[in-house]
């Protein structure tokens, strides 16, 4: 089989695996989970060839998928793959270029230089900011994050790019106390130290509560939410940023997935987001995009760049060079299934999904709290945050919705206590998926199955 009947093989058995999403079960069953024992096999001494390890994959690795590409995955919000996104990407892996800067592959270059504009403007964002488009929402945070303590120590007289840190001086950051594990695995990285970061009171809603905050300076990092992990709420950027500015902070939102609320009607829960300095997202989210394309922002493009550069003798480019942006030197080309999200569904085909989702969310919110369930948040987003009667009937509840192959949702925590979290954000789910997860919730009851 030569190499063009290959691709076509798979493009075959990835066409069948994506048509039968509605049947599968969202999670594996323990048959599928079983079969997986296959793969651990001695490394062969004489190759399978291509087309038996292409069909192997398919045969065990297909039905031992959560089915997150389908309409009925409600968990860590996570959106299906649009099928324009999902095309460039198959665009992208055949033409194989190192998408580091205009020499290696000008097609990148150009498409992610136009993705990052377009970002800018339907998330009404700085437009002579940076965008680097970046493997996760925690290696862009790393990467403004870093920009962030080298800008301040900069105005502070130290080049931490020459000098480092042995001596500098010290960078205080601040967070929320629900703040993202992808916030503290950044901060950790860079070597803050989770014991001496500054966790800020919140409200019930998950929120920075702005007249409980430390003064701020010159030499603060303040990080700030647009959507609650949780919740899915808005720390009031309009009351904060301008206090933190005028002290000579740096401010972060990580927006992963509500920074998309200021693409919609719902714009309002972001106001104040723009007087930042820095900004993450991801497009596996609310964009809908694959994974391994999340996206840094950064309003001064210097300040990004001179903690990312990684120019060589033998490979120099521009300063706005991807590889000059992001953490990766050797790169695919993530932002192009942006753009091709972007420009198949226009500003209207986003704003459109983001309100979908939310009435989605309110829908279920509403229909689980008149079952007599305890529905913990305010959906202003697309986050249902929920408990059962008690925390027993909590898990219980959990466990068998995930057992009944019928839908996927996650377990959290909030405020100390066990709840469960449904998410609203795949562009497969339609009015017929909410019903049936309502439905079943209803059937299961709050008080779960074992007080049926």
């Amino acid at each position: 089989m030569n190499e063009i009947e290959l691709l076509e093989e798979a493009d075959a058995l990835a066409r069948r695996y994506v048509a039968g999403v509605l049947d599968q079960p969202v999670f594996p069953d323990a048959q599928a989970l079983d079969a997986l024992s296959a793969f651990a096999e001695p490394l062969p001494d004489e190759g399978k060839g291509a087309l038996d390890t292409v069909q192997m994959l398919d045969r065990l690795g297909s039905p031992a998928t959560v089915v997150s590409n389908g309409p009925n995955y409600f968990g860590f919000v996570i959106g299906a793959t649009l099928p324009a996104a999902a095309a460039a990407e198959r665009m992208v892996g055949a033409w194989d270029q190192c998408a580091s800067s205009h020499d290696n592959a000008p097609v990148a270059d150009v498409l992610e230089k136009q993705a990052g504009a377009w970002l800018l403007e339907i998330l009404d964002l700085p437009r002579e900011s940076a965008v680097a488009f970046g493997t996760s929402a925690t290696a862009c945070g790393l990467s403004v994050l870093a920009a962030a303590r080298a800008t301040l120590l900069a105005r502070q007289g130290w080049d931490y790019s020459e000098q480092g840190l042995i001596g500098a001086p010290a960078i205080k950051v601040m967070v929320p106390a629900t703040v993202h594990v992808t916030v503290r695995k950044a901060l950790q990285i860079l070597g803050f130290g989770w014991a001496n970061v500054v966790k800020l009171p919140v409200d019930g809603e998950g929120r920075v509560i702005p007249d409980q905050m430390p003064e701020m300076d010159d030499r603060t990092i303040l990080v700030l939410q647009a959507g609650e992990v949780n919740t899915g709420e808005f720390d009031r950027f309009a009351d904060i940023i301008p206090h933190a500015k005028a002290a000579g902070a740096w401010v972060h939102v990580d927006g992963a997935f509500g920074l998309w609320a200021r693409a919609s009607a719902l714009k309002d829960l972001t106001a104040g987001v723009e007087g930042a300095d820095s900004w993450t997202t991801d497009g596996h989210k609310w964009l809908n995009t694959p994974y391994d394309g999340a996206m840094a922002i950064c309003r001064d493009p210097q300040a990004l760049a001179r903690v990312m550069n990684a120019d060589a003798a033998y490979s120099t480019a521009s300063a706005d060079s991807q590889k000059n942006l992001t953490l990766e030197f050797s790169r695919r080309a993530r932002g192009i299934p942006i753009w091709a999200a972007l420009r198949a569904l226009g500003r209207k085909g986003v704003a459109a999904m983001v309100e979908k989702h939310h009435a989605q969310a309110v829908q279920v919110g509403e229909g689980l709290r008149a079952a007599g369930f305890d529905v913990l948040n305010r959906v202003v987003l697309n986050q249902v945050l929920v408990r059962g009667r008690d925390d027993t009937a909590t898990a219980a509840i959990l466990q068998q919705a995930q057992d009944s192959g019928q839908v996927w949702f996650g377990g959290t925590v909030w405020q100390g206590r066990p709840a469960f979290r449904i998410s609203l954000s795949s562009f497969r789910t339609e009015q017929e998926n909410v019903d049936r997860l309502i439905t079943l919730l209803r059937q299961i009851g709050p008080d779960g199955p074992a007080h049926r």
